[in-house]
């Protein structure tokens, strides 16, 4: 059996397996540009962040209704439910969706549709997570605030996606200081493929999490002071692989990291593109980099300790782990 985990970078959009990608296509009387599934699978082949996003927004033309979405969750659920995940703080992009005309209630409802039977069906306790693209305009980062607000007793906090170089963290500081005001979380993607200053950008912005976070050991500093402050990297190894982050997963720098003394967590990002899910990074890391079972146990215990629950609830998951 899997370790017991949490999962918290995980794009929900980034779950759309080839095989249900076609099936909501002809749902929705959509033609793919791809003949098969194996045609499309061989499309997942990435030289950086990118290209991948490229084929990422134009897969999401196939989710269109309330019933796509909740299909989309579902098909993610049961498969983080066989990898040992028994927490999940998701994110969705409403962007890549209201752009094209689909309604923050369709998206937000249709997730929420699966995530509100997730520990009945799937023993998977949830949180949302509502990500802006910061390759977007901040206006309309502040108008998907704005709309998500009929929403906020589902989502929990925000977060900062998208293609990365050239589009800095503080870019979006009136945006987050507004979800601060609205009781939301936050977290924000820096340090994957962008310098190491955007981490520090994004901890200004009063961030409780950095995604990824890899480029910190560019700056010793910086890596003291997370350090020091206990704060949460979401970091995701088979994604840095695939987008040319890291060039092998055995040069992979997670063990430095985790011997810096970081609070380091493993996902899986956007799995469907990216070779394996969240166990399946686990099971990678143990191969590649020799992680030993009590380091595994480590990074699992770390995944609950970073989450967003509760303190008792945190405790009770760590015992899981300790007992495995």
């Amino acid at each position: 059996m899997p370790l017991p985990k949490a999962e918290l970078h995980l794009h929900i959009e980034g779950t759309l397996e080839p095989e249900l990608a076609f099936t909501l296509a002809h749902r929705n009387g959509i033609t793919l540009p791809y003949t098969t599934v194996a045609d499309l699978r061989a499309a997942y082949d990435f030289t950086d962040l990118q290209s991948f996003l490229d084929l990422y927004y134009s897969l999401t033309d196939v989710l269109r209704t309330e019933a796509d979405f909740t299909d989309l969750t579902r098909a993610y659920l049961t498969r983080a439910a066989a990898q040992g995940v028994r927490h999940a703080e998701i994110f969705f992009d409403p962007q890549a969706h209201t752009a094209r005309g689909i309604t923050m209630d369709t998206v937000v409802n249709g997730i929420t549709a699966a995530l509100d039977t997730s520990e009945t069906d799937h023993g998977i306790s949830t949180h949302l997570i509502l990500c802006f693209l910061r390759d977007r305009p901040v206006a309309e980062a502040m108008d998907t605030l704005d709309a998500a607000r009929p929403h906020l007793d589902r989502i929990i906090g925000v977060g900062l996606d998208s293609a990365e170089v050239g589009h800095p963290p503080t870019t979006f500081a009136t945006v987050f200081a507004a979800a601060r005001e609205a009781g939301l979380r936050l977290v924000a993607h820096a340090g994957e493929e962008g310098p190491a200053d955007y981490i520090r950008q994004a901890l200004d912005l009063g961030v409780e999490r950095i995604d990824h976070g890899i480029r910190c050991l560019d700056d010793p500093d910086l890596v003291a002071h997370l350090a020091a402050t206990r704060t949460p990297l979401t970091v995701c190894p088979l994604s840095n692989v695939r987008l040319r982050a890291v060039d092998t997963l055995a040069d992979h720098p997670l063990p430095a990291l985790m011997d810096a003394g970081l609070l380091v967590t493993v996902n899986s990002d956007d799995p469907a593109y990216f070779g394996g899910y969240v166990d399946d990074n686990y099971r990678a890391l143990a191969r590649h980099l020799h992680l030993d079972p009590e380091r595994l146990r480590t990074l699992a215990r770390n995944s609950f300790e970073a989450s967003f629950l509760p303190r008792g609830r945190k405790d009770e998951l760590i015992a899981l782990v300790d007992a495995h």
